[in-house]
């Protein structure tokens, strides 16, 4: 199977499927000492279903009495089957699923089953066992939030001596990656995405292999298939033969070699062989990345994704203080160097559980790439956004802090980040607390920021170019969308202009600019970046190594000359490549 290659390198495992359902499932591992726990929830949600059934039948009105109960018999029968209950209880014992998702697995098996029978009859059964599933699903979801949950932290576990996983899914929510990426996942694969949906961006900062765009893996793929998946063509190979096995086990084997010479750049400057100090930052999304950008040699934190403390919380949001420790946990662990916090930017690929009565009934007609979201949402929610900022300026007591505003376009939005600002400040000082002046930078997404930049650095410190969406709507393509996501292009020759001439204005009027989108991290932009003057680089962790490598090796003032040809040419991407000699 073909899709589009969007993080590089070999996975070889065997299968884990996500499978998709009409109810939102929540998936994460347990301890093995919690299946019992979880075996519980599993029967008590089924004992519910069971009742609620019961007592659908006694309600049934006379007149269409006989088919009514005999289709909740059908129900019954099906939700006390011996090879959805027991096998559901055996993904909770063998896999450490939790039971959600060992209940959805089941699904994914049975449903299977049922579409390979002969029978018309039988065959359209599977739809019945989809809604008894969904039923038992919704019970279960039902009694977590009523015991306080919502919030799930994955557990560790321990797969010495067993097989390696690679996920396999339709697709894969914000919420569940960040359960996912401290798991033990070695590939990713789903059947939708494009080379910047969250999916992809987080594999690649992982430095996890992965295909999006995949089409049918998620039906074609079984559970514990054997499969291999090749990030640098974008092919997924399912249950290869011994040969192709050990072709591309030699190829990990090469990834390993090479990520361990990299790793010996960790502590050397970042300067390029004319003298040239490049700054090379990590974007992170939750304290707890902090330590993996330290270890990486980064020299400062240049993109903290706010939002990832506003997701997967059952719609309740972090107050003031609980946003505070995050913020002061990631000062504090860096040690003096500078951390750029980017306001909460919710809505398009990363959507809250909590959504307005408006939100709901619009979010399935409207593109969300373009309706409330980043600085639009955060201005509609004053409340909200004053916590934000109170929050982060409290932690600048501790260390470096500078905040960065997502998605600005008009001036009236400028004056309006400005006097929420002042209004907090004098908020903390009324109230006695301790706070230091920090930078204010704007986010360079949206085509018409780009264009205004001479007007927009009269009110802003710094600016980072967030190149994923900049590309997303300066070419219309929605980055997410597999159907249009070979048309999204980072060399197209519009967008490098932009990029070109955000790097130039703010270079000439003295300010602070920096790239935090995937242009960043990836190695076949790093002259082309240089050559334009960027000095402020920020990407994953991961990635800090390899672009230090052509940093090291760059000349800026041999790029500099080449760099009107390549931005003249049709074909930047092979104009780089001739004439800055960039792979």
């Amino acid at each position: 199977m073909f899709g589009l290659p969007v993080s590089r390198g070999v996975a070889i495992g065997r299968a884990v499927l996500v499978a998709s359902s009409r109810v939102d499932v929540a998936h994460y591992f347990i301890d093995p000492g919690q299946a019992e726990a979880e075996i519980g929830r599993l029967r008590r949600a089924r004992d519910e279903v069971a009742a609620e059934l019961v007592a659908l039948k006694e309600d049934v009105p006379e007149e269409a009495h006989a088919e009514l109960v005999a289709l909740l018999d059908v129900h019954l029968m099906m939700l006390h089957d011996e090879t959805l209950a027991e096998a559901t209880k055996q993904w909770i014992e063998e896999r450490h699923y939790n039971a959600e998702w060992a209940m959805s697995a089941q699904l994914e098996v049975l449903a299977r089953q049922f579409d390979e029978m002969e029978d018309d009859y039988l065959r359209e059964r599977k739809a019945d066992l989809e809604q008894v599933v969904e039923r038992v699903l919704k019970a279960m979801t039902r009694s977590a939030r009523g015991a306080g949950g919502g919030e799930v932290v994955p557990s560790a576990r321990d797969f010495a001596g067993e097989d390696p996983l690679v996920l396999v899914a339709n697709d894969i929510a914000p919420a569940d990656m960040l359960q996912f990426k401290r798991s033990v996942f070695t590939g990713f694969v789903t059947d939708v995405g494009g080379r910047t949906s969250h999916t992809a961006i987080v594999a690649r900062g992982l430095d996890i292999p992965a295909v999006v765009g995949a089409r049918e893996a998620s039906r074609l793929v079984r559970q514990d298939d054997w499969l291999v998946i090749d990030g640098d063509e974008g092919v997924l190979i399912v249950n290869p033969s011994p040969i192709v096995l050990e072709e591309y086990r030699f190829r990990q084997r090469q990834a390993e070699l090479e990520r361990a010479r990299l790793d010996r750049l960790r502590n050397k400057p970042s300067v390029t062989l004319d003298g040239q100090r490049v700054d090379l930052l990590a974007n992170i999304e939750l304290p707890v990345d902090a330590a993996a950008a330290i270890a990486a040699g980064a020299v400062g934190v240049g993109l903290f994704r706010s939002e990832f403390l506003f997701m997967n919380r059952g719609g309740r949001l972090p107050d003031e203080e609980e946003q505070f420790e995050a913020y002061r946990d990631v000062v504090t662990a860096l040690g003096g160097l500078p951390v750029t916090i980017r306001t909460v930017d919710i809505g398009a690929d990363k959507p809250l559980d909590r959504l307005t009565a408006h939100e709901q009934r619009h979010e399935h007609m409207l593109n969300p790439a373009l309706g409330l979201r980043a600085i639009r949402w955060s201005l509609s929610e004053p409340d909200m956004f004053a916590e934000q900022l109170r929050a982060i300026l409290r932690a600048s007591a501790y260390g470096k802090v500078r905040i960065l505003i997502p998605m600005v376009a008009h001036h009236a939005e400028i004056l309006q980040i400005r006097q929420a600002l002042d209004a907090a400040k004098a908020q903390l000082t009324r109230g006695g607390q301790p706070f230091t002046d920090v930078d204010l930078g704007a986010m360079i997404e949206i085509p018409a920021a780009a264009l205004m930049m001479p007007s927009l650095l009269r009110h802003f410190d710094f600016v980072s170019i967030g190149t994923n969406d900049l590309i997303q709507y300066t070419l219309a393509i929605d980055r997410a969308d597999e159907a249009v996501a070979h048309l999204y292009d980072p060399w197209h020759p519009a967008v490098l202009q932009l990029v070109s001439q955000t790097i130039a204005h703010a270079n000439a009027m003295g300010k602070g600019v920096s790239v935090c989108g995937e242009m960043a991290g990836d190695p076949a932009f790093t002259e082309l970046l240089l050559a334009m003057g960027l000095r402020s680089f920020s990407m994953h962790p991961a990635q800090v190594a390899s672009i230090k490598q052509r940093v090291l090796r760059a000349d800026t003032r041999s790029l500099q000359s080449a760099l009107l040809r390549v931005l003249a040419a049709d074909s930047p991407q092979e104009a780089c490549r001739t004439q800055m000699g960039a792979r």
